[in-house]
């Protein structure tokens, strides 16, 4: 029987497994979280009103809304998260009820509530809070055609509600097509912030809603602009993902975030724990990358021009 004897100035540990993609990605991730624990943020006390929109469904929308929300929140902002997906998603992941009795955002654009009668505070942080949708806003396209300023319902709620209760963020959660919600949710923002997932038919849609922002922008929200885009569900191992990514960082240098979404097993996992992953395993790999996404979005300052 043969036995080796180790180098005494190596240990087992050190001889195998340092230099592996593993081990570098364990360090890099590391290297992250100490990097996030240094970062300082400072909130000037104005509200900046996102819309999260993208027509495609299954791109990470409201996976991005809902986990940008709670990493601003755990940053010190206070955040608020306004729903109007009827599926009800983005309430789900911040822990809200929204059963059908709750009252929801379809009583603010239907009924006229006060947002304040329907905002709940989030469980995961106390500056985070959702005004929570609910199933009847599924008919409240159709019930809206009849309304006056149909387009301005929301935004008249939130310039009311903004008056007595101060955010430095409000994110609201489109449904993914381009109907009255979504206008409601373009009228009622300043800011454009597209989520788009790292493949082909993501670039096809693009166009078309970069058309719908600036027909809203000529005929209700001169203010609106594109100001943030987040590429998700990244896989680096693959050339198509890096393709879209370079091409979308061509065409829009000023608006993409660095930060790109792993593809990632816990923020998938999070939304039926009824948490974000910033909660839910907030050292995984996924909860870092919106950490820093938030950081960048809230370092930022808004830019003031317009897409052409």
């Amino acid at each position: 029987m043969f036995h080796v004897k180790q180098s005494e100035k190596t240990s087992a540990n050190e001889s195998f497994g340092m230099d592996t993609p593993l081990a570098r990605e364990l360090a890099d991730l590391s290297a992250r979280r100490r990097a996030l624990e240094a970062a300082k943020v400072e909130f000037t006390g104005d509200t900046r009103v996102l819309t999260v929109s993208n027509q495609k469904g299954g791109v990470g929308k409201t996976t991005s809304a809902v986990n940008i929300a709670s990493a601003l929140a755990g940053l010190g902002a206070k955040v608020l998260v306004i729903d109007l997906d009827p599926q009800g998603n983005a309430s789900t992941a911040l822990g809200v009820p929204h059963s059908a009795d709750t009252p929801s955002v379809y009583d603010v654009l239907i009924d006229e509530f006060p947002l304040a009668e329907i905002v709940q505070p989030s469980p995961e942080d106390p500056n985070l809070f959702c005004a929570p949708s609910t199933i009847h806003l599924a008919g409240a396209e159709i019930e809206l055609v009849a309304q006056v300023a149909r387009e301005h319902r929301l935004r008249r709620a939130l310039e009311d509600y903004l008056l007595e209760n101060a955010m430095d963020f409000v994110i609201i959660d489109c449904p993914p097509s381009l109907g009255l919600l979504t206008i409601n949710a373009f009228t009622a923002a300043s800011e454009v912030f597209i989520p788009i997932q790292c493949e082909y038919y993501a670039l096809e849609g693009l166009s078309q809603l970069l058309g719908s922002i600036q027909m809203i922008q000529k005929h209700l929200n001169p203010a609106l602009h594109l100001s943030t885009i987040l590429l998700t569900m990244f896989d680096g191992r693959t050339r198509l993902a890096q393709q879209v990514a370079e091409e979308v960082r061509t065409h829009f240098p000023d608006q993409v975030l660095e930060t790109v979404i792993p593809r990632s097993v816990r923020v998938s996992e999070a939304p039926s724990f009824g948490q974000t992953v910033i909660a839910y395993d907030g050292q995984s790999a996924g909860a870092i990358a919106y950490r820093e996404a938030a950081v960048e979005i809230a370092s930022r300052i808004a830019t003031q021009s317009k897409e052409k």
